[in-house]
C-alpha cells in the first residue's frame, strides 16, 4: 500500500515539475538528497558497528550471562510455568539480559527459543508477557538511537539516557500491567 502511495507521489511530482518549470531545481534536490541519504546511512552504520563491537565484547566477557543470572529470580515470578524448566529460564534470562544491554541481535535467537518452549508448554499468557517485555524493553545502552543522534549532529549522543531509561521503564510497567489485567479479564 505505502509503495503504491510513494509511487503515485513520485509520478505526480515528475509530471508536475516540467509544467511548473522546476525541473532543474527538482533534479538538483533529488541528487542532493540522495547524496545526503548515503552519507547519513554511512554515519549511522559506523556508530552501529562501533557499539555492536563494544556490546559483543561485553557479551563475550560474560556480562550478558551474569546479568541473566541476576534476573532469574524476577523472571521466575513473571514466568512461573516456564521457571521450572532450566533451558527455558536460561533462554528467557539470556533474552532479557541481552535486550537490557542493547544487543537486539543477540536477544533474538534466545527470544525465539523461549517463545518456542512456551508454545510447547501451552503457556500463552507467559508468551504474551515475553512479547511485551521484548517490545517495550528497557535498554541501558540504546546504541542504535545514539548512532542516529550522532549522525544527525547531536553534540552528545547519549544525553538522552535518563529519558530513555524512565520512558522504557514506564512502558514495560504499563505493558506488564495491561497483560496482567487482560489475563484476569479474559482467562
Amino acid at each position: 500500500m505505502i509503495g503504491t502511495v510513494l509511487l503515485g507521489i513520485f509520478l505526480l511530482c515528475t509530471l508536475l515539475a516540467p509544467v511548473l518549470g522546476g525541473t532543474a531545481a527538482a533534479g538538483a534536490a533529488v541528487m542532493e538528497g540522495a547524496g545526503e541519504a548515503v552519507s547519513f546511512c554511512l554515519r549511522i552504520a559506523g556508530g552501529v558497528c562501533l557499539w555492536s563491537g563494544v556490546l559483543e565484547l561485553l557479551e563475550r566477557a560474560g556480562v550478558t550471562a551474569r546479568l541473566g543470572r541476576a534476573l532469574r529470580p524476577l523472571l521466575g515470578r513473571l514466568f512461573p510455568r516456564s521457571a521450572g524448566r532450566e533451558e527455558l529460564l536460561s533462554a528467557l534470562s539470556e533474552n532479557i539480559g541481552a535486550n537490557l544491554l542493547g544487543l537486539g541481535n543477540a536477544a533474538t535467537p534466545a527470544g525465539i527459543r523461549a517463545a518456542q518452549g512456551m508454545a510447547r508448554l501451552g503457556a500463552e499468557d507467559e508468551l504474551c508477557t515475553l512479547v511485551v517485555l521484548n517490545t517495550a524493553s528497557i535498554q541501558l545502552i540504546p546504541s542504535t538511537i545514539a548512532a542516529v543522534r550522532a549522525a544527525a549532529g547531536a553534540a552528545s549522543a547519549f544525553d538522552i539516557l535518563p529519558a530513555v531509561w524512565v520512558s522504557s521503564a514506564l512502558s514495560v510497567c504499563a505493558g506488564l500491567a495491561a497483560a496482567a489485567l487482560l489475563r484476569r479479564v479474559w482467562p
